[in-house]
């Protein structure tokens, strides 16, 4: 049985932010923070943003942002949402938003979890999960991000034909995800062969964490998914 309580595992703190970090934390950070407001909900994302923007992707866990960074600046008129509560990853991405003079991203540094609860159903063209935490002890799985509560929720808030990216280097882990979607009924794997998830598509920017994997000679699976109509969902 997975576990549904709400707590948020990982690290949100590393070593003691530099001068210019902490001055990022205090003073751009805050103008990109999203504030849910329980009484608002559920909350089109699109309105997050300072300007009109096409569609909202969400990326969960963007780590110091290099994929999350890549994307923002080749859809700019995309508006993005980034989940990360691990503050040096936070700032490390927010410069790059500066150096790059990026304005369609917002972040969230809490649990992904309580955002996507507060988001409007049918209200976002793609999701990011990109090498989750795998917790591979078996005690610690109930972990894991993917859930079938959260692959639930993900269905709810994705328009139909909405795209889901999903990679992972943990073979276990990847099993697991497999039999997750296939069981909500509400995805389409859109694999055909067996290079379309064991290579990275062109528009699918490399994470450090993945250069590193593969450096130590894991092998990655790349998951895209579509999500159904409504109209034919578990058809």
């Amino acid at each position: 049985m997975e576990e549904a309580k709400r707590i948020l595992y990982g690290r949100r703190r590393g070593r003691k932010l530099r001068g210019g970090q902490r001055e990022l934390l205090d003073d751009v950070v805050p103008g990109l923070d999203i504030a849910l407001d329980e009484a608002a909900r559920p909350v089109a994302p699109e309105t997050l943003f300072d300007r009109p923007v096409r569609e909202v992707w969400l990326e969960v866990g963007f780590g110091a942002g290099e994929h999350l960074l890549t994307q923002a600046a080749a859809n700019r008129d995309v508006g993005l949402i980034g989940c990360e509560p691990y503050v040096t990853g936070v700032v490390r991405m927010v410069r790059g938003l500066v150096d790059a003079r990026l304005d369609n991203v917002r972040l969230w540094r809490d649990d992904a979890r309580l955002l996507i609860d507060g988001l409007a159903e049918a209200s976002l063209s793609r999701v990011f999960v990109l090498f989750p935490d795998p917790w591979p002890k078996t005690r610690h799985h109930k972990r894991r991000f993917l859930s079938r509560p959260v692959v639930e929720r993900l269905a709810a808030v994705m328009r139909d034909d909405a795209e889901l990216r999903i990679a992972t280097d943990d073979s276990g882990y990847l099993v697991w995800i497999l039999d997750r979607l296939r069981r909500s009924g509400s995805f389409r794997w859109t694999a055909r062969t067996a290079s379309d998830w064991r290579s990275r598509p062109s528009d699918w920017p490399a994470t450090r964490y993945e250069l590193k994997a593969i450096e130590e000679g894991r092998r990655c699976a790349y998951l895209r998914y579509r999500r159904l109509p409504r109209d034919r969902q578990g058809a």
